[in-house]
């Protein structure tokens, strides 16, 4: 609307002195002005609406309305609306945007705007405020879907929370130090996140263990090739052992041992083993052959090349798991194929492990 001149108090002044009474009457108007809803009945010496709302002390900026216009003429009893423009800067998901607005509630100037999500959006300030006329800024957070995992529960769910950290507080999620969350509580809410929570614990176990022994071994020259004996008995030792354990969600992530206190000390087992070889390069070992012919005659009738069909070999009766885990192959592919000689070395490295006790007939 335009804006007209103002009748100054001098001008009025020097006609009410030229006029007189009749002048004074013809000036003077009573009429209704309504600023932002607010009526006020004044008196007023003027033409204009200019005149009026100059004498009412109301000032307008470029952006503000008034009605009638400021060069219209004044009637007695008029009503002169006035309404003032306010400048709204709405911030929506970090995004800025200033409009100006007459509106004197937030909640009606949101109204004008096209913005999609503002209805349910969460605001810095409540809907209800008042919009004073040097405006306002506003922060919005519009809805976003989310996903929300805690302790590998999955829920789905809408929410206005700015941060990850405001969600956890928004659903009641609560935290301590151990606690992981991805992404960080800074990071942004933003439509589709993924935000996992996990429950961390952090405990202290202690607990007794077994040592192992130490296994020795010692060459004796005296003795033949792949003939061993056990000289010492090794015995495990006892340590108390206190553990840092890592759980989350329940499930063990990592054992770190923190601490050890030895208890008894392991022995360590002292083995010899033959060294003692043939001239071809494997021993023969014919020690206790008295008794491997006593016990030959009870198993084969002395009859050390008799393959029986029933999966026992030799002199011996040897199986094919004995006979090849105590070195048989060294000699032959099956008892029954090498020697006497042969066949009682094998069972020497058979009865250093486990003495007489595979044989029926000892």
């Amino acid at each position: 609307m335009k804006r007209a001149t103002v009748l100054t108090s001098s001008a009025v002044a020097l006609l009410l002195m030229a006029g007189g009474a009749t002048t004074a009457t013809a000036l003077h108007k009573d009429v209704t002005v309504t600023v932002d809803g607010q009526a006020s009945r004044v008196g007023a010496f003027g033409f204009t609406v200019a005149d009026v709302l100059s004498a009412q002390g109301i000032t307008l900026g470029a952006r503000d309305l008034v009605y009638p216009s400021l060069s219209d003429s004044v009637a007695d009893g008029q009503t002169i609306t006035v309404e003032y423009s306010r400048p709204v800067t709405l911030t929506v998901d970090g995004s800025p945007v200033t409009f100006h607005t007459t509106a004197t509630s937030l909640a009606a100037a949101l109204e004008e705007i096209n913005q999609p999500g503002l209805r349910s959006a969460r605001l810095s300030a409540a809907r209800s405020a008042a919009l004073p006329r040097e405006g306002l800024s506003i922060e919005a957070t519009t809805a976003k879907d989310v996903t929300l995992i805690v302790a590998g529960k999955k829920k789905n769910l809408s929410t206005t929370a700015a941060t990850v950290e405001d969600l956890l507080t928004e659903q009641g999620i609560t935290r301590d130090s151990d606690d992981r969350v991805k992404p960080g509580l800074d990071a942004g809410v933003t439509d589709g996140l993924r935000i996992v929570v996990d429950r961390v614990e952090v405990s202290t176990l202690t607990k007794k263990e077994s040592v192992p022994h130490a296994v020795v071994v010692r060459k004796d020259a005296s003795a033949w090739k792949g003939e061993s004996s056990v000289l010492t008995r090794g015995k495990d030792g006892t340590a108390q052992r206190s553990y840092l354990v890592t759980t989350v969600n329940g499930k063990v992530e990592s054992t770190r041992k923190t601490s050890e206190k030895l208890l008894t000390k392991p022995v360590a087992e002292v083995r010899t083993v033959g060294t003692k070889a043939s001239a071809s390069g494997i021993g023969l070992n014919l020690a206790r052959a008295a008794m491997w012919d006593k016990i030959a005659r009870c198993e084969s009738g002395n009859n050390w090349s008799i393959n029986t069909g029933n999966g026992y070999y030799g002199g011996l009766q040897f199986n094919l798991a004995s006979w090849r885990s105590n070195g048989g192959r060294d000699f032959a592919a099956y008892p029954h194929q090498a020697s006497r000689a042969e066949q009682i070395t094998v069972a020497n490295r058979y009865y250093a492990k486990a003495g007489t006790s595979p044989w029926t007939c000892a």
